[in-house]
């Protein structure tokens, strides 16, 4: 490797074991050096390996303040207040988000027939909030044979607050939405609404037609940016975001957003694939094998583990 190259390939060191490798390799190569170009080479491989020390020393600059972007927590057992106790640091929670209903005038515009259908997927409890909300609001009277298909268990459980659960006929999956597809795949005859935001995931949609049923899509309820203005002045050394519509949120209220050494941490690859988009460098990514959780990723990043 020539002179010029090698000094490229330190410039773009920022892991430290690496930075460490190529010292000892520069000091392998020009150690006691014979001549002056040689000698001139050898302090250029030093500087550029010192600076990439500092840069990596830099960006593991101790975490004091970390902003969530979602609401506070109701339950006191939240594992961020743990992380904040544990590791000695404060946590502000604020959506960058919320969520705005739509009104009857505007969900007539779907030439959406409630009565029309057997079935309804519900993939989040806001799916639920908002059906039977658009059913009240449209003089829709819920009949009792009506079938419920949850994403998961807590949100059939959730129905309750609606319905008595033991007289409806209710199915869910696990977690995941292709584990509901296999219940949905035995009720083909069914005719399906799936309440949704104007966000809506498209790998439902998609699902939903790999299996050939009779769906039809209905928005609520839409995602939109909530205001971050008195945030200006405010500055945290972790960001955290959950959503590509948090980062569209962040950028939409600072436009002139400069990350420098605040770090950014994301939930899901929508979420990283969005930041990294916006020009942000992410810093702590989550979910991975070793942290199946935000909390215990921003924690293994503190303790340098990660």
């Amino acid at each position: 490797m020539g002179r010029l190259d090698f000094v490229a390939l330190l410039e773009d060191i920022s892991d430290i074991k690496t930075a460490t490798v190529l010292f000892l390799v520069a000091n392998c190569l020009y150690l006691r050096p014979r001549n002056p170009t040689r000698i001139n080479h050898y302090s250029i491989y030093n500087d550029h390996i010192i600076r990439s020390l500092n840069n990596e020393h830099a960006m593991k600059k101790k975490i004091k303040t970390i902003l969530i972007s979602q609401p506070k927590p109701i339950t006191e057992k939240s594992p961020y207040f743990d992380l904040a106790k544990n590791m000695k640091v404060t946590v502000d929670f604020r959506p960058f988000i919320h969520v705005e209903a739509i009104e009857v005038k505007e969900f007539r515009k779907q030439r959406i027939d409630l009565s029309e259908y057997t079935g309804i997927i519900l993939t989040s409890r806001m799916a639920v909030d908002h059906f039977f909300r658009m059913a009240e609001e449209t003089r829709y009277e819920v009949p009792t044979s009506l079938k419920y298909f949850c994403i998961s268990e807590s949100t059939a459980y959730y129905l309750q607050k609606y319905v008595v659960y033991r007289k409806r006929k209710i199915f869910h999956g696990q977690v995941r939405f292709s584990e509901l597809t296999t219940i949905i795949k035995k009720h083909k005859k069914e005719k399906f609404l799936l309440p949704c935001s104007d966000l809506l995931k498209a790998s439902i949609p998609d699902a939903l037609d790999d299996l050939g049923v009779n769906y039809s899509k209905a928005c609520m309820y839409r995602t939109v940016c909530s205001d971050l203005s008195d945030l200006t002045d405010v500055k945290y050394d972790l960001l955290v975001f959950f959503s590509p519509s948090g980062i569209e949120s962040l950028l939409k209220n600072f436009p002139d957003f400069e990350q420098g050494e605040t770090k950014i941490a994301t939930f899901g690859p929508t979420t990283s694939k969005a930041a990294e988009n916006a020009g942000l460098r992410i810093d702590i990514n989550a979910p991975t094998a070793k942290a199946p959780s935000m909390t215990m990723a921003i924690e293994q990043y503190m303790k340098g583990k990660s």
